[in-house]
């Protein structure tokens, strides 16, 4: 199958590794306004450069086209892919409003084609043990989920042209680097119904318009409540941690290590399936050729990809609710 990538910075990476590994999909054309970029990649894997989206649309037809851009373009690109028929896989958020989800899953309903959204770390080993243990009920119902995202982001990491800002980033800590987290709450403990968020830029105070630090209680399917704590204001890039409490004990991730814990709190660990095999940042996770390589099976077989516009449109629904209860200082409800 022939492929595209639209945006070659940082996270396209993980794309390109995926896509030159997999003996089916071939790179045939690459786009970023920076023609430095466009020409490195194009270079480096075979493809024909564009500096324009528009054009590359225009020229060529692959079979899929991968978002690798800033947020603010995600939906309006991948309904433009749409569209031309063009299946799509981005790179979160697919969407940084509730109304640009419901565009997104309005014209991946009416193309027919595929959407696939990168929460990669689904696909890690610990995540795919703690739901399977989760399903198979020997823990009894989920009553609570916390989790806590503390890494370090500074003001260079801020430098470029989008990074920090309303307009493009539409976001700081909650859009970017906890929506991970947030896929991961609903997909252990139900779908989020109303919540209530807090917002702070507690570090950057100047360098950023957005936040870096935020917490948001959310209430979801059954009781569940959710909690998270988020911040870019910490001293590294910890682990990311959740803890799922059930009926029978809990469950508890931190980076990619799953600990059970029996009623009586004595706690085993388990074994991941496979050495870990980190392409990118340890913290992006190790998920992403597993997902890039489910997504063109589910193409190839005629399958539904699970992380499509709908099922990837939560965690975005979510972050705009926050955003916008830590606006209005209210408590949300939401309609995913």
């Amino acid at each position: 199958m022939k492929a595209a990538v639209i945006g070659c910075g940082n996270i396209s990476k993980m794309h390109f590794i995926a896509l030159s590994g997999n003996p089916e999909t071939e790179i045939v054309a690459v786009a970023d306004i920076k023609p430095e970029r466009a020409d490195g990649m194009a270079e480096k894997y075979g493809a024909k450069a564009y500096y324009s989206f528009d054009e590359l649309l225009e020229k060529e037809k692959p079979d899929v086209i991968h978002i690798c851009t800033p947020h603010y373009l995600h939906t309006e690109m991948a309904v433009k892919a749409l569209s031309k028929g063009i299946n799509v896989l981005t790179e979160k958020p697919c969407s940084t409003t509730a109304e640009e989800v419901d565009a997104l899953r309005k014209a991946q309903s009416e193309s027919g084609k595929q959407v696939g959204v990168c929460f990669q770390n689904r696909f890690n080993s610990a995540v795919q043990n703690a739901k399977n243990i989760l399903n198979s009920g020997s823990m009894g119902k989920v009553r609570a989920v916390r989790a806590f995202v503390t890494w370090f982001r500074d003001k260079e990491y801020y430098s470029d042209d989008w990074h920090g800002t309303l307009e493009k980033e539409c976001g700081g800590v909650l859009i970017n680097q906890a929506i991970h987290t947030v896929d991961l709450i609903q997909y252990f403990g139900g779908k989020c119904r109303r919540l209530d968020a807090h917002i702070s830029n507690d570090s950057l105070k100047g360098i950023i318009e957005v936040e870096d630090t935020a917490s948001v209680r959310m209430e979801l399917d059954g009781g569940v409540t959710a909690v998270l704590y988020a911040t870019t204001a910490f001293a590294e890039n910890s682990d990311v941690f959740i803890e799922i409490l059930t009926e029978n004990g809990k469950l508890r991730l931190e980076g990619e290590k799953l600990f059970v814990f029996d009623k009586n709190g004595k706690a085993t660990e388990v074994q991941c399936d496979s050495e870990i095999v980190y392409h990118g940042e340890s913290y992006w996770g190790s998920g992403h050729s597993a997902l890039i390589n489910d997504f063109y099976d589910c193409i190839k077989n005629g399958t539904k990809f699970e992380i499509d516009a709908y099922e990837g449109g939560h965690a975005a629904k979510i972050v705009a609710a926050s955003y916008r209860s830590a606006q209005t200082n209210q408590i949300i409800s939401i309609d995913l």
